[in-house]
């Protein structure tokens, strides 16, 4: 009797062990996690900022609203969100706004 084929998934230019590349690819974020905003300043040329900005202005935060940012990676738009209905709000002369991040992926 044969073995079952163990599944495999691309990571890189190789193939690994399904089971294993979940870890791999928590390695790789971890590895980049502290400078991942300078990797994108540099990767852009800063306009990835840009880009950031008027997805804020976009969605237009206004005080008392709940927004909810998943997977935001370092967290920066949640700031920026929190940082535009404050300024809404500090114009209406009212409470201030916060932000809140929780993480899910164990560390």
């Amino acid at each position: 009797m044969t073995e079952p084929a163990q599944k495999t998934s691309s990571f890189g230019f190789r193939d690994v062990d399904a089971r294993e590349k979940v870890q791999l690819v928590r390695g790789v974020f971890d590895s980049v996690a502290s400078n991942y905003d300078l990797m994108n300043d540099l990767m852009s040329g800063g306009v990835h900022r840009l880009w950031k900005d008027a997805a804020a202005a976009k969605l237009n935060p206004r005080p008392g609203e709940r927004i909810l940012d998943v997977a935001g990676g370092t967290g920066d738009m949640a700031r920026r969100y929190a940082k535009m209905a404050r300024r809404a709000q500090q114009r209406l002369g009212g409470a201030d706004a916060r932000s809140s991040c929780w993480t899910t992926t164990p560390r």
